[in-house]
Parts: C-alpha cells; structure tokens; sequence
C-alpha cells in the first residue's frame, strides 16, 4: 500500500511541476534552453533551497501582446486577471513576478478598455489612473522601480478594482 501511494504522490508531483512550468513559460520570450521567468516557483513552493529565486529576474513579457493582429480582449477577461493578483502579496521570493504581473495585468485592463465597443470613453477613471501610474513610473518597469512604486501599483489595481465593482455590466 506504501509503495504505490508514494508512487502516485511522484506522478502527481512531476505531472503539477510539468504544469507549472508550461503554463508560465514563454517560449518566444525566452532564448533556447533558459529558464522561464516563473520556472523558480515551483522550485519556491517546494522549499527547496538548491535552486532559491533570482533577486532581480527580468521582467516576464505581457501576457497579452501588444501585437496589432492579435483581436483585442474583452474587458470581462482582462478584469478576472486583475482580480486574480487580489490575494498575491510582494513575498521575499516572488516580490519581482507579482509586481509585473499587477503591472501586466493592469495594462491588459488599459488595452481591453481602450479597444471595447463602448469606447475609452466609457471607462474614463480605469485609463486615467493608469496614466497616472504610468506617468509616475516614468517608462521604468525594473523590478526595483516598481518596488520603489509598490503601493501606487497597488493602490491603481485597488481603485479600478473597486471602479469596475461599481460598474458590473462592463465584465459580465
């Protein structure tokens, strides 16, 4: 009984990390045979300290090109992935890929908003804060200005959040 319950554990361990890295490798982003940006969590969770995460690892490319053939989103789906930065925090380990991705997902947002039918208009306060955040980042997105601006990026994904909670037909 101990020896197939350890061998289903090992499966379901190599089928998770084998997840974990496709879903977050990018493989136009990355040259052949180095590591995607998100390789290191699974190293992290496991609390393995062989392979302990960068201090500073480049930033992780958008989650949505910018690539004008790429038919915009929708804002319904751009807001789920803001919201689901909502319970990540800037821990030690992955300080680095949480700012990013609030930044990602924050000019996904911007994106969808600006190419939805209703016109960027409709959405006035969302792009507004994030041209302020973009103009207090001055075009710096390294992980240690976006640390130095953690609570603006935070406090942007927080207020449109709150915005787009008062507004629930632009993302049903």
């Amino acid at each position: 009984m101990f020896l197939s319950t350890a061998r289903a554990t090992a499966v379901l361990a190599v089928a998770l990390a084998a997840f974990a890295v496709s879903c977050g490798a990018d493989p136009a982003a990355a040259p052949a045979g180095a590591a995607a940006p998100s390789s290191s969590a699974p190293a992290a969770a496991s609390g393995s300290a062989s392979a302990p995460a960068p201090a500073s690892s480049p930033r992780p490319s958008s989650s949505v090109p910018a690539d004008a053939s790429v038919p915009p989103e929708k804002v319904r789906d751009a807001f789920a992935g803001l919201q689901a930065t909502l319970d990540d925090t800037c821990t030690p380990a992955q300080c680095s890929y949480f700012l990013n991705r609030v930044y990602d997902e924050l000019h996904r947002m911007d994106r969808a908003m600006k190419a939805d039918p209703k016109g960027p208009g409709h959405f006035p306060e969302p792009i507004a804060l994030i041209a302020k955040l973009d103009a207090e980042l001055g075009g710096d997105r390294s992980f240690e200005n976006l640390k130095e601006h953690q609570k603006s990026l935070i406090g942007t994904r927080d207020k449109i959040n709150t915005w787009m909670q008062g507004h629930p037909d632009d993302y049903r």
